[in-house]
């Protein structure tokens, strides 16, 4: 299943601002441990929210994450 981005509206709601905040991270390159620090959370915490986000929008790779995080303005 494809995920269109043309509606970015209808994916924004879908995500914790937590979740955002992590994701936009992750689009930008940077590793668990550098997104945790600077989040003050654990790379597992880290890990735990890019898992909800991948299964809540079924997307299954980073480049997808990043094409999303681009889609949303992050």
């Amino acid at each position: 299943m494809s995920l269109t981005l043309t509606t970015p509206d209808v994916v924004t709601p879908a995500l914790a601002p937590r979740e955002r905040e992590t994701l936009r991270h992750i689009a930008a390159g940077h590793t668990y441990v550098q997104t945790a620090r600077h989040m003050g959370l654990s790379k597992h915490t880290v890990d735990a929210y890019l898992r909800r986000i991948r299964a809540k929008l079924n997307i299954n790779t980073t480049a997808e994450l990043t094409r999303l995080a681009i889609s949303l303005g992050l």
